[in-house]
C-alpha cells in the first residue's frame, strides 16, 4: 500500500474538488445534452472529468488517460500506467437527483488495475481497493456476503439482455431486481455485501467497471465477463463482453443460468 500513498492522496484531493464542484453545479442548475449514442451528458460530467484529469496528470505526467468524456488517444496503448475514469457513472439518476451515481476511477498498470475507487458523492461512500489489499469502504474492510446460503439470493440483473421467459424462471429461484443506474455502484454493493451478485450481460466500457475489477476480488468475490473469462484493461477497443460479480458460493447458480442463457439464444 505504501507504494501508492501519493496516488491515493492525489485521488482524494481530486475527488474533494470534484465533489465541491458537483454541489455548486447542482445549485446553479444542470445543462443536459444528448450524445450521438442517445445517452445524456451534463456539464457536471464534463467538469468532473476536467478536474480529475488535470489533478491526476499534473501529479503523474507520464501516465496515460482513458475516460468516457475525453477523446481517446491511442498512445495510451504504449503506456505502462493508465488512469481510467467515468466522471459520473449513472448520469440519468444524477439528473433525477437520485443517489445512485458514482465517480468510478482506476489506475491500471500493465493492463491490470492496481487502484480502484468508486465514490458516491451523494452518500459520501468511498469504496477503495489497492492491489494485494482488502477492499475498503470509508476506511473499513468490506466483504461479500458470507451468511448461510439463503433460500433466495438477490442478484441485480440488467434485464435488457435476458429474455423474459428466462428471467421469469430465474425470479422463481431468487430475487432479481434491475440494476441501479450506476453499474459501478451496483458492483460496489456486491463487494460490500448488500447483494449477492450482479449480472450484466450487455457490453460494458472499461471506465464503467475497471475499479470493480479490484474492489470485488479484494472483498472476497468473483468477477468475470459473460463467458467467465478474466477481464483486462487498456485494450485497443475498451469494451468488455458483459460483467458478472458474485459471492463465490453463488458460482454454480450463475453457471447454470449462463448455460440456460446460451441454450435459449441458440
Amino acid at each position: 500500500m505504501s507504494q501508492y500513498i501519493h496516488e491515493l492522496e492525489t485521488i482524494r484531493t481530486a475527488l474533494d474538488r470534484a465533489s465541491e464542484r458537483l454541489q455548486r453545479i447542482t445549485y446553479e442548475g444542470l445543462q443536459v445534452k444528448i450524445k450521438p449514442d442517445g445517452s445524456p451528458v451534463t456539464n457536471a460530467d464534463l467538469e468532473v472529468n476536467q478536474i480529475l484529469q488535470q489533478v491526476l496528470l499534473e501529479a503523474f505526467p507520464h501516465d496515460a488517460w482513458l475516460s468516457e468524456e475525453s477523446l481517446d488517444n491511442p498512445s495510451r496503448l504504449q503506456s505502462q500506467r493508465v488512469w481510467i475514469l467515468d466522471p459520473i457513472d449513472g448520469t440519468k439518476p444524477f439528473i433525477k437527483s437520485l443517489p445512485h451515481y458514482t465517480i468510478s476511477l482506476a489506475l491500471v498498470d500493465h493492463n491490470q488495475p492496481v487502484i480502484g475507487v468508486i465514490f458516491n458523492p451523494a452518500t459520501q461512500e468511498y469504496f477503495c481497493a489497492i492491489t494485494g489489499q482488502p477492499g475498503m469502504l470509508n476506511g473499513q474492510p468490506i466483504h461479500v456476503r458470507t451468511t448461510a446460503v439463503p433460500a433466495r439470493r438477490t442478484f441485480l440483473v440488467n434485464t435488457w439482455h435476458v429474455r423474459k421467459r428466462l428471467l421469469d424462471a430465474w425470479r422463481k429461484e431468487h430475487h432479481c431486481p434491475p440494476l441501479l443506474g450506476s453499474i459501478a455502484y451496483s458492483l460496489a454493493l456486491v463487494a460490500s455485501g448488500h447483494v449477492d451478485g450482479v449480472i450484466n450481460l450487455g457490453p460494458q466500457n472499461e471506465w464503467d467497471i475497471a475499479a470493480s475489477l479490484l474492489l470485488v476480488p479484494g472483498a472476497g468475490g468473483l468477477i468475470f465477463d459473460r463467458h467467465q473469462n478474466p477481464i483486462h484493461c487498456n485494450q485497443p477497443n475498451p469494451r468488455v463482453n458483459g460483467i458478472i460479480a458474485i459471492r463465490p458460493d453463488a458460482l454454480p447458480t450463475i453457471q447454470e443460468w449462463l448455460t440456460e442463457l446460451n441454450v435459449s439464444c441458440s
